[in-house]
């Protein structure tokens, strides 16, 4: 792996240092905030209530879809 010199304002070497983690590289640092996330990203972000509550919700919304899309297609017939 080769190495580039770049030229960066101050405060986009704030923006940056404000970023970085503890050991980590200034590379590793536009790595992870240039590749975009995952899902594994966001463990531990919401509590398990929380979580229970968002998984009830999205189920809830799921099955009015379903329900809209199978009255439409009735309708339809």
């Amino acid at each position: 792996m080769g190495t580039k010199n770049i030229a960066i304002s101050d405060e986009a070497y704030q923006m940056l240092k404000a970023l970085k983690k503890p050991r980590e590289s200034f590379t590793e640092v536009i790595e992870r905030i240039t590749r975009g996330s995952t899902v594994l990203e966001l463990a531990g972000i919401v509590s398990n209530t929380e979580a229970t509550s968002i998984e009830k919700r999205v189920k809830d919304i799921r099955a009015q879809s379903s329900h809209r899309i199978l009255s439409t297609v009735e309708g339809l017939k």
